[in-house]
């Protein structure tokens, strides 16, 4: 199996930075019944002020090829156009577990 984690840092102002994050946050919890290969996904957005990143997601899919299959998929695609004006930075994660 493999994880893959991403954190999403958002432009804008806190408002609109939060309601983006939700809007993403709620499309990408509707991905497992939609994507295959993705046997689970688990999203949050962060709750400390201290910190910048705004939202992490962690799923989990069968091998290292799934990830491109995940990432590729239709419904994948339109959940990132969510956040595609408003994303300043992405880090990203995947090991085998």
């Amino acid at each position: 199996m493999v994880k893959h984690i991403v954190m999403f840092k958002l432009q804008g102002s806190d408002e609109l930075r939060r309601e983006t994050a939700l809007r993403f946050k709620a499309a990408l919890d509707a991905l497992p019944e939609q994507i295959d290969v993705l046997q689970s996904i688990e999203t949050a957005l962060n709750e400390n002020p201290a910190e910048d990143w705004d939202i992490v997601l962690t799923a989990i899919v069968p091998t290292m090829a799934d990830v491109a299959v995940y990432a590729k998929h239709p419904a994948h695609v339109a959940a990132a156009a969510i956040i595609k004006d408003v994303k300043e930075l992405r880090a990203c994660v995947d090991y085998n577990c």
